[in-house]
């Protein structure tokens, strides 16, 4: 049973009675008549159980955008039910309106719909769906909730897709398929052309330009079929916030971006999301699209409170790669969890694949590093400007231990790993 505010304003109205006849009696009279009109109202009310459910729901949608869910209401009982609905989708569903008025006669069905615009990335699920049935007077009513189970997969956005044409357009000048020539760039031998002035001359290839009795030279294209393997770190240090995203999550927006450009760029693509186990792998070697994978497979992946054991990340990519490969590891540049796990594997790993360490800046370093307005600020400001030190004590560390670093802000890191494989691809160094 519940009852509706109605019943509270009859419940004052039996004050005035109680005031003009200030008696043990008139109290009396006044609550039997509101326990009678209460169970008169709920003898007038449909039952709420005579009703069935079906569900009609996108069976995914991406972060930040809407999706639709339909349920579709069906009266079995003999009464007119008038009332309402509630569906149960958890807070972050984002589920508008969360409660839709119903007026359902015997026998007929209602379409309610309402709109879903998460706010968190994974499946998220509802259980179920409370039926409220008022009475005429709309005083009291009858409450049920039904199991009415109903999910939704939530995918990263891919917010970094914006940037992929002109890196897309940046490849195709590489590997020589638009008008725009890029000199002396990629290591694989192409096609022979005749010279033309400007060209390097360490280029002329000497034996065709004796057969032709012309200057010949040879043209290049980026390396191509070679092996791209991201592991996004999923441990305890990948849950930090950064303006207003984990770090894990902008790790996902530059795998996306990476793996789109590379696939692109004709080299096969591995994407590992890892900790201390393997929680995700997506491959561009399986039938579909790469890009969905890797969507559908990082989409339920939080990360754990476990300090990451990168003494396995070698084993992984072994298993992947056999012959040399570009290993990007986006992680968090934290002192404590590189110096115990990735510097010990470092040089081992840097001996036979290239590779490339991502993090992501925190850009609130740098502005408390620049406000020294009174004593509580410039303590603050040393403590910045120490993690900064801290930072760039690593960045060179890594960089001695043979690893190309690349750190950023959340909205420009995924294009400057872009930006860095394409220079990699065009010195030949994958």
């Amino acid at each position: 049973m519940v009852l509706s505010l109605r019943c509270l304003a009859l419940s004052l109205l039996g004050i005035i009675p109680v005031l003009i006849w200030p008696t043990t009696a008139t109290v009396w009279w006044c609550v039997l008549a509101l326990v009678v009109i209460i169970s008169l109202d709920l003898l007038t009310a449909a039952s709420p159980r005579a009703v069935s459910f079906t569900r009609e729901i996108d069976s995914s949608v991406r972060l930040d955008e809407s999706a639709h869910s339909a349920l579709i209401v069906h009266q079995l009982g003999r009464r007119r039910l008038r009332g309402s609905v509630r569906d149960g989708w958890q807070p972050t569903a984002g589920a508008h309106p969360v409660q839709q008025n119903l007026d359902l006669p015997p026998g007929e069905s209602r379409r309610l719909t309402m709109t879903l615009t998460p706010s968190r990335r994974g499946t998220l699920n509802t259980r179920v769906v409370t039926v409220r049935s008022w009475g005429l007077l709309g005083v009291a009513g009858r409450q049920v909730t039904h199991p009415a189970p109903g999910r939704i997969t939530v995918l990263p956005p891919f917010r970094s897709r914006k940037h992929l044409p002109s890196r897309l357009a940046r490849l195709r000048e590489m590997d020589g398929r638009s008008a725009i020539q890029t000199r002396g760039a990629g290591n694989e031998f192409d096609s022979l052309r005749d010279y033309v002035r400007g060209d390097d001359v360490r280029s002329i290839d000497w034996r065709a330009t004796a057969r032709r009795q012309d200057l010949v030279v040879r043209t290049w294209r980026p390396e191509r079929d070679r092996r791209v393997v991201i592991v996004v770190d999923s441990s305890r240090t990948a849950a930090a916030r950064v303006q207003n995203e984990t770090r894990f999550d902008t790790g996902i927006e530059t795998a996306l971006l990476l793996a789109a450009l590379a696939q692109s760029g004709g080299d096969r693509v591995e994407v590992l999301a890892f900790d201390r186990q393997v929680r995700a792998r997506a491959s561009s070697t399986t039938k579909g699209s790469l890009l969905n994978h890797m969507v559908t497979a990082l989409a339920d992946v939080e990360p754990r409170l476990l300090a990451a054991d990168w003494t396995q990340v070698p084993v992984e990519v072994s298993r992947v790669a056999r012959q040399r490969a570009l290993v990007v590891l986006v992680t968090s540049l934290d002192a404590g969890a590189l110096q115990e796990g990735l510097f010990p594997i470092l040089p081992q790993l840097a001996r036979h694949h290239q590779v490339l360490v991502a993090s992501v800046a925190d850009p609130e370093l740098a502005e408390l590093s620049n406000q020294i307005d009174d004593p509580g600020s410039a303590f603050m400001a040393a403590a910045a400007q120490r993690s900064q030190l801290d930072e760039a004590g690593l960045v060179q560390m890594l960089r001695h231990a043979g690893a190309d670093v690349v750190q950023a802000a959340p909205t420009h890191l995924p294009t400057a790993v872009a930006d860095t494989y394409l220079r990699l691809k065009s010195a030949g160094r994958l």
